[in-house]
């Protein structure tokens, strides 16, 4: 079940794009033969374009959230550039209130997210943002923690600059080797020198926001 707000019904899926379409499945918890954990279902789509496969940083983002879960309990979350959803599904999971974001002009990307809440039966907020807007729905989302896995590949322009103007004044309070972390059967299919940051944002309020 998905609250997509305004954003209308899921489009179909053409014939060629059933063709390129596949699942991965995605477990947490100390085993795949055990009842403390839960898996997550992926639809990716093999086609060359962000946002429609799970990337290396998303599955290592996910069990970071995953093992860190007592933090994400009844959390505002909110996950920038969501693309597949892994990690804000799992924050969803383990009872987060999440938002999951992409760009307002990438509509075949939201479908896609909007489908990954279905098959996993997953209630999440859906939202199209553009980088560098700071609008009204922006503002309003007011999330406890921020996820974020690759939002920064492109090397230039003014929409990753704006963030990292944003950022700023932030803290840095956690750095982490990607992989220290992960259980070994996962690491076998990952390669790539991974880091994971944990940013603490100061507000107005005196109140912290998290960016992971």
């Amino acid at each position: 079940m998905v609250d997509n707000g305004d954003d209308g019904e899921p489009a179909g899926t053409s014939p060629a794009e059933e063709v390129m379409t596949t699942f991965s499945r995605h477990h947490f918890g100390s085993s795949e033969d055990t009842a403390d954990g839960f898996s997550v279902t992926i639809i990716e789509n093999m086609k060359e374009e962000y946002g429609l496969f799970v990337w290396p940083c998303s599955i290592i983002l996910a069990e970071y959230v995953w093992q860190q879960k007592s933090r994400f309990t009844s959390a505002s979350v909110v996950e920038l550039g969501a693309g597949t959803s892994l990690p804000g599904l799992v924050a969803a999971k383990v009872g987060a209130d999440v938002t999951l974001t992409d760009d307002s002009n990438r509509s075949e990307v939201l479908t896609h997210m909007r489908r990954q809440c279905d098959l996993n039966n997953i209630k999440c907020k859906i939202h199209g943002l553009t980088w560098g807007v700071w609008g009204t729905q922006t503002f309003c989302l007011c999330p406890n923690i921020i996820l974020g896995a690759d939002v920064l590949y492109d090397s230039c322009g003014s929409a990753k600059d704006s963030f990292l103007v944003y950022l700023a004044h932030s803290e840095c309070v956690k750095l982490l080797d990607g992989f220290s972390f992960m259980p070994s059967y996962k690491t076998s299919s990952l390669s790539g020198n991974i880091q994971l940051a944990e940013i603490v944002l100061d507000t107005a309020n005196g109140d912290e926001k998290k960016l992971m």
